[in-house]
């Protein structure tokens, strides 16, 4: 006799790890250890989505080994030539690294913080063993701050690179109508496959010349940007602003590029809704042109640090 049993269903992002401190809340979920909610007082600064859902233009979504794309998913290291699966097919790239899409396991999990963790193991494409793991704590004062860190386990040397893929809202339908303040001085100008072509320029009068508060009004952005302005506490501080409310986002040492995007390639539920500031460690095809790319020695170690929080002004 064969018998029929029913599975309980899970949602598509997995267990959903929720956090909260004074007037935070956040949801992280066990699908690729991604931010799915952040809330300030119950309203929302990130775009959200449902556990049952993939988050929309890769929104929350932590990235690595590599941030952005890989021109053709073909790289060098060494002696070595490797090709990567071609996860943007449409454009012929390999984009956002290995892990988003993987299960990470829980390591620790308290009511204001969770940390995540993913065995990275050697693939075609990828030969290397990285150990990683995504902390995400809330405080009162600070709101959030992320640790991402990534120990190479194996015997090779390992290329590396991570970033991470908020979209902020600071409140309006759309972000024509916020304000942008971004402490970058150069921008990278990239082909219709988002692939760089070039050395940064100097936004100074240019459109993408942000580093002083202004609206973003029709201009449209999905651009590297680097030499960031930090300030004392070494941090690089981006503000989305409206209506007196000011959504901070900071990079801390290392992140040395951040990817703005005002969605403008999204479908229409999402096009121009928010705005993705994706903190970098390196910019788009690192892999191929060396442009920042982290190379962990087997036995190597290390931790990168962002956060968000809401300040009323």
């Amino acid at each position: 006799m064969v018998r029929m049993t029913k599975l309980t269903s899970i949602p598509l992002t997995g267990t959903q790890f929720r956090i909260s401190a004074g007037d935070y809340s956040a949801t992280i979920t066990e699908l690729g250890a991604g931010l799915r909610e952040l809330q300030h007082r119950d309203r929302p600064v990130i775009v959200e989505y449902g556990p049952d859902e993939l988050p929309p233009g890769a929104a929350g979504q932590l990235l690595a080994p590599w941030p952005n794309r890989v021109d053709g998913g073909r790289y060098t290291v060494g002696d070595a030539t490797y090709q990567l699966d071609l996860s943007e097919p449409a454009n012929g790239n390999a984009i956002h690294g290995l892990t988003r899409w993987a299960g990470w396991t829980e390591a620790e999990h308290a009511a204001d913080a969770v940390r995540l963790t993913h065995m990275l193991y050697g693939r075609p494409g990828y030969p290397f063993c990285l150990e990683l793991s995504a902390e995400y704590r809330l405080t009162g004062a600070d709101g959030l701050h992320v640790s991402v860190t990534a120990s190479n386990v194996g015997g090779h040397p390992a290329p590396y690179g991570t970033g991470s893929h908020p979209y902020l809202t600071a409140g309006p339908p759309v972000i024509d109508e916020c304000e942008l303040q971004l402490p970058a001085g150069r921008w990278l100008q990239a082909d219709r496959r988002g692939i760089p072509q070039g050395e940064p320029q100097d936004v100074a009068g240019t459109k993408y010349d942000f580093r002083k508060l202004r609206r973003v009004g029709d201009t449209k952005l999905d651009h590297a940007f680097t030499d960031l302005t930090t300030g004392q506490d070494g941090r690089a501080w981006v503000e989305l602003a409206s209506a007196g409310t000011r959504v901070s986002l900071w990079a801390g040492q290392g992140y040395r590029w951040l990817q703005v995007f005002t969605g403008d390639g999204l479908d229409p539920a999402h096009r121009r809704r928010a705005m993705a500031v994706e903190p970098m460690t390196c910019p788009p095809n690192a892999f191929v042109t060396g442009t920042d790319l982290l190379v962990l020695l087997p036995g190597d170690s290390i931790t990168h640090e962002w956060g968000l929080c809401v300040r009323q002004s």
